[in-house]
């Protein structure tokens, strides 16, 4: 992988680097992302919490409330409230890193749109990756080799 992955805060305060790439990338047009973005939709990278490494700075955590009921602990900078990273479920092993808080954004686009159901409605969705209404089966649009790292980052965290 490219050593110069690196992303953070708006204010500098945080930096990190990823050690690997993120293992599938989501377009969220669920109400939950618009409203905690102030956006029409929010692009997360799945990566296992281990790959990404601070190189300055640490976050803050802030829980928010959620639709589904599951906590969303959201790591931001304290300085500037640039959100880093999510852990929906509390799950410790996985996060949604936020594509826009990298460095090159841009090298990253959606594999997929998800929760189309609650899109803004002059959104237009043309071409390039699939879109959902809500979600997708994992086994079937994930690659291979992303499934794996999953399947081995969740069982390790099982150990």
């Amino acid at each position: 992988m490219d050593e110069g992955i690196g992303g953070g805060c708006f204010c500098g305060r945080i930096r990190y680097r990823l050690k690997q790439l993120p293992m599938f990338v989501n377009c969220c047009h669920c109400t939950d992302c618009q409203r905690q973005v102030g956006s029409a939709f929010v692009v997360n990278g799945v990566i296992e919490r281990e790959n990404i490494e601070l190189t300055a700075g640490d976050p803050i955590l802030v829980t928010l409330p959620t639709e589904s009921g599951r906590p969303h602990d959201v790591y931001r900078c304290a300085e500037c409230q640039t959100a880093l990273w999510s852990d929906y479920g509390r799950r410790g092993w996985l996060s949604f890193l936020r594509i826009a808080s990298l460095d090159r954004p841009s090298d990253f686009p959606p594999d997929a749109h998800i929760f189309t159901r609650s899109k803004v409605s002059w959104l237009s969705l043309q071409g390039g990756a699939p879109a959902f209404e809500i979600y997708y089966d994992m086994k079937t649009l994930w690659p291979a080799e992303s499934l794996a790292r999953r399947e081995a980052a969740e069982a390790k965290a099982k150990t």
